[in-house]
């Protein structure tokens, strides 16, 4: 973007997990930025300078802002001081696994009314995942009736999804493998390429394509990640079962090849949070609602299933119900509160049903935990009520529980399973089992 031009001014609707960071990082980057939501509360935080969600940077990036974000419930506000609106509102999957347009398109309705009043263009990003067909099909529609414009000199529509993930979304944003622009013109195109080059800190690939193109590369990455994920649990529980293996080293000389890579193949627990489970189920029942077999999706779908049967076994190896187990991590990835599919809430509620006395402890997620596991466990204090128990399951790999952290609250449990390998053996008390998970038995 040439200096002597003045940036676009961005809007953003929805300002929550992924907005709000969004946000944050264009205003930081120079950009005019206005949000708009219907959480009065995340409205708020915005225009107080603070952060409507819990995530890492993300006040920092406020703070960088310097008065150039700003939120409301206005659509006409958004239209008025914007030249771009992203949209990134929920997309919930259906009962039959694809994902519902319902809140999108309730946002395009809107966002074309208010452009009826606008002679500038304006251009309409879509930013949630949605399924392929939806941007050039039905939400094409919706915009161009609800705004009475086609796309064209006067309006231009994009799909242009994230790769992120919770508790790295503001360095995922200023720092990307690569940028997704499924185009309807060429001008729309460059537009977004534009404001990219200006708002990432690093040279990112830039891919842009058609509409379907986009929308089945979005959910092609989620869901190649996700064979990874679980092609690795595979051969961790290989492992487990071969006297002296080591998954680690094993996986680590396979991730040596190029042809694989060593990301994503670190066998351990199964996949959660908002998106990987979601997405590898819809390009799954994408596949059979055209006609094609999408097997390995499937098997993928299994092998992460089977993970909490595989946490569940290794308990019962070493104890019967009613033994007090601690499960330590529920969150579904560390520096997140996100319980959302989450292997740790997953653990403690079947062997809760399965007669154990379940303690659960997270640094952040203990509230969204509450709601989900409501009195079928206990929720200790702080760490060290946590590891008073019997046997303790690491499940989610916070910094918190690694090396001699565990054990500076004076407990000795009797056996720690470890699917992770964050603990050495060197830190382990006298008289506490530490089982390895993915590594054989010595």
């Amino acid at each position: 973007m040439s200096s002597d031009k003045k940036p676009p001014r961005i809007s953003i609707i929805g300002l929550g997990k992924l907005g709000s960071p969004m946000a944050a990082v264009m205003a930081a980057k120079g950009f005019e930025v206005i949000g708009l939501d219907l959480n009065d509360k995340f409205v708020s935080a915005i225009n107080q300078g603070q952060a409507p969600v819990d995530e890492p940077q993300l006040q920092e990036y406020i703070d960088k802002s310097k008065g150039r974000l700003r939120a409301t419930h206005s659509w006409d506000e958004v239209v008025r001081g914007s030249d771009v609106t992203f949209i990134i509102v929920p997309t919930p999957s259906g009962a039959d696994k694809l994902f519902s347009n319902k809140f999108m398109i309730a946002a395009i309705r809107s966002l074309g009314e208010a452009l009826r009043s606008k002679q500038e263009r304006h251009v309409v990003v879509v930013t949630s995942t949605v399924m392929p067909g939806s941007t050039g099909g039905e939400l094409r529609k919706e915009l161009e009736e609800a705004s009475g414009r086609t796309l064209g000199p006067q309006l231009g529509l994009a799909y242009n999804p994230e790769f992120i993930a919770l508790g790295t979304v503001v360095r995922d944003m200023l720092r990307p493998d690569f940028i997704l622009i499924g185009e309807s013109d060429a001008e729309t195109g460059q537009f977004l390429e534009d404001i990219y080059k200006q708002s990432c800190d690093n040279d990112p690939i830039i891919r842009r394509m058609s509409f379907v193109n986009a929308e089945l590369t979005k959910i092609s990455v989620n869901t190649y990640v996700t064979t990874k994920i679980s092609y690795a649990n595979m051969l961790a529980e290989m492992c487990d079962k071969l006297p002296g293996a080591d998954v680690d080293v094993v996986s680590t000389a396979v991730g040596s090849d190029t042809r694989v890579g060593s990301k994503y193949i670190k066998g351990a627990i199964g996949y959660g949070g908002p998106c990987f489970p979601r997405d590898n189920k819809a390009f799954a029942a994408l596949g059979r609602s055209i006609g094609v077999r999408c097997d390995l999706a499937e098997a993928t779908d299994r092998i992460n299933d089977h993970q909490i049967e595989r946490l569940i076994g290794a308990v019962q190896a070493h104890a019967e119900p009613p033994t007090r187990v601690a499960v330590l991590g529920l969150s579904y990835k560390p520096e997140t509160p996100v319980v959302e599919e989450s292997q740790g809430v997953a653990l403690a509620d079947q062997l809760s049903a399965a007669g154990y006395l379940v303690t659960v402890y997270d640094p952040l997620a203990m509230p969204g935990a509450e709601v989900v596991l409501t009195d079928k466990v206990l929720f200790a204090n702080d760490l060290a009520d946590a590891v008073a128990a019997d046997i303790l399951v690491i499940t989610t790999p916070w910094p918190h529980f690694k090396g001699k952290n565990l054990f500076e609250a004076g407990a000795k449990p009797k056996v720690i399973i470890d699917p992770w390998r964050v603990i050495s053996p060197d830190d382990v008390p006298t008289g506490t089992k530490l089982a390895r998970m993915g590594y054989g038995v010595r």
